[in-house]
C-alpha cells in the first residue's frame, strides 16, 4: 500500500463513527510486527530525503510550503514514539515541534489560537504539535471549561483557521492515535511498576480515564465538525506502538510526496568554482 491508499484508508469521511473503528486492528496493512518495523525503517529513508531537499529549499528562500502534523490522543497513546522514532529520524535542523501545556496567563488573554498561530511552521520546516487547539474544544467540552456556545464557536473559528493555513501552502496531517481503555490502563500500570518510567506517570491521568466516554464523545464531535477537504482527519488505532508509527509515517511521505520538493539550483557557476577550488 502506497502512502497515499494510508491516507484514504485512514482518513475520516462522512458517516465515521469512532466506535466503529478497533484500536487493536491494523487497517490497510496485513504484515506482522517484524515487517512493520522493517517497512517503517525503508519509510524513513525516503522521508528523510524528501526533507532534507525541502529544508534546503529554505534555506536558500525558495521554500513556499510546509508541513504541520497534529497529534491528539489520550494519554499513553503514542505521541511520544511518533515524535521520537518517526519525526526523530528527520534532520531536526528542519523541525519545529511544540508541546502545548496548560496555557499561561498571557495566552488567556488572547483568543485560543493566538498561541497556536505562533507555532506554525516556516516554509521548509515539518512542524509537529504535541497535543494543540483542539484541546480547547476537548478538555474544554469534558471538563465544561467554557460553555457550550464559545465550544461551538471554537468549532468554527478553527475550520477557519485551518482554511487560511493550508491556503498559505502548508499541508496539514491531522492524527488522532485511538489507544483502547484497556491498553491505556496497561501501559500506565507499566509506569507505575519500572522505576525509570516513573516520570511519565501523571496520577491526573486516571482521573481522565474516569471520563473515557465523555472524551469518545468529544471527539466525535471534534471529527463530525472539524474533518474538512482542507485538513481531513485521520484515525490510526494505536494499540500497536510499530502499526501507529508506520501509519503516521505513511501520512507524512503523502503530504511531502505531493509537495514534492527539489534541490535548488545553484546560484553561482559549478564549474568555475570548481577550478577555484582546485587551485586554492
Amino acid at each position: 500500500m502506497n502512502a497515499h491508499s494510508w491516507s484514504r484508508t485512514l482518513q475520516v469521511g462522512d458517516g465515521f463513527r469512532l466506535a466503529d473503528v478497533d484500536p487493536s486492528s491494523t487497517p490497510g496493512y496485513h504484515g506482522r510486527k517484524s515487517d512493520g518495523r522493517r517497512d517503517l525503517a525503508t519509510g524513513l529513508d525516503e522521508l528523510n530525503g524528501l526533507q532534507e531537499r525541502l529544508f534546503a529549499e529554505s534555506r536558500v528562500g525558495v521554500a513556499t510550503d510546509s508541513v504541520l502534523l497534529i497529534l491528539q490522543a489520550m494519554d499513553s497513546a503514542g505521541k511520544g514514539g511518533i515524535v521520537r522514532h518517526v519525526v526523530g529520524g528527520v534532520d531536526p535542523q528542519g523541525v519545529a515541534l511544540t508541546a502545548f501545556k496548560a496555557p499561561t496567563p498571557e495566552e488567556l488573554s488572547h483568543d485560543f489560537l493566538w498561541r497556536v498561530e505562533r507555532g506554525l511552521p516556516e516554509p521548509g520546516f515539518i512542524g509537529v504539535f504535541d497535543r494543540s487547539h483542539y484541546e480547547d474544544v476537548l478538555i474544554g467540552r469534558v471538563r465544561q471549561l467554557a460553555a457550550a456556545d464559545e465550544i461551538e464557536r471554537r468549532y468554527g473559528a478553527i475550520n477557519e483557521f485551518e482554511q487560511r493555513v493550508a491556503a498559505s501552502g502548508t499541508r496539514i496531517v491531522k492524527v488522532m492515535l485511538h489507544i483502547s481503555r484497556d491498553e491505556q490502563k496497561s501501559r500506565l500500570m507499566e509506569r507505575l511498576e519500572r522505576p525509570d518510567k516513573h516520570w511519565k506517570y501523571n496520577p491526573g491521568d486516571v482521573d481522565e480515564r474516569m471520563l473515557w466516554l465523555q472524551y469518545m464523545e468529544a471527539y466525535q464531535a471534534v471529527f463530525d465538525r472539524t474533518s474538512t477537504e482542507a485538513a481531513p482527519w485521520h484515525v490510526v488505532p494505536a494499540d500497536h506502538k510499530w502499526y501507529a508509527r508506520l501509519a503516521v509515517q505513511e501520512l507524512l511521505l503523502d503530504a511531502m510526496q505531493r509537495i514534492d520538493p527539489q534541490w535548488p539550483a545553484a546560484d553561482y557557476d559549478v564549474e568555475a568554482e570548481k577550478k577555484r577550488l582546485a587551485a586554492s
